[in-house]
């Protein structure tokens, strides 16, 4: 198992990482791809396809009229986004007992800032954050560095293994290598053969796990914490 250093600062992607958003995420697919007259997304389908930002995957997808396609995605997302919200099991305990530590939090997502920021703000997640950056905040979106640069702007911390990058997708991993930081996977399922360019340095089930590898290493959160 590889050795990794007591981070510094944990940089969490979002969705199916902190908060459930698959559903709601196919649901705004469909009703993009109904608007085209293309064939919808099965869940196993959402699962496989989504993880870049819109500027960087709809072109590809849409072509001429990606930009059509973003605005109606946007509004049918913005429609039923807070009806959907939900913390996975133990994230919201999970971020409330690392505020009491010193170890910053901040969140890369390829979901667009605004939205992002917004459902921070209805969890009453935002003040544990040292700043929550999406899709288009940065120059360039995740996986480039960038997006995690502008994360840790200003907490005068550099990109280093001491930067825990925490995500479920290959974009996560890919932009947490990326960036020199050490990639942590989050998700029930294992990793696949040949999935990831790099694997990630430790793998974690759940945020309930994550706690308990963080007191691994001593970041001194209560074992009782979840």
């Amino acid at each position: 198992m590889q050795v990794v250093p007591r981070p510094r600062a944990l940089v969490f992607d979002w969705d199916n990482t902190l908060v459930d958003s698959w559903l709601c995420i196919q649901h705004t697919y469909n009703a993009t791809f109904r608007h085209f007259g293309l064939p919808e997304w099965d869940m196993s389908q959402t699962r496989a396809h989504v993880a870049a930002s819109l500027r960087d995957s709809f072109p590809a997808m849409f072509g001429a009229r990606w930009q059509e396609a973003a605005e109606v995605f946007s509004a049918a997302f913005a429609a039923i986004h807070l009806d959907h919200l939900a913390p996975l099991p133990g994230a919201a305990a999970l971020l409330e007992a690392l505020a009491a530590t010193d170890v910053i939090l901040a969140v890369v997502s390829n979901k667009r800032g605004h939205f992002l920021r917004r459902e921070a703000e209805v969890l009453g997640w935002s003040d544990h954050f040292v700043r929550l950056v999406g899709a288009e905040d940065a120059p360039a979106d995740k996986p480039d560095p960038a997006a995690v640069t502008l994360a840790l702007a200003g907490t005068g911390l550099s990109l280093s293994p001491e930067v825990w990058f925490i995500g479920d997708a290959t974009v996560d991993i890919e932009c947490a290598v990326r960036a020199g930081c050490t990639p942590v996977l989050l998700r029930p399922e294992p990793p696949r053969p040949g999935e990831f360019p790099a694997a990630p340095a430790r793998v974690v089930t759940d945020c309930r796990a994550l706690g308990a590898l963080l007191v691994e290493v001593a970041v001194p959160i209560a074992p009782e914490w979840c």
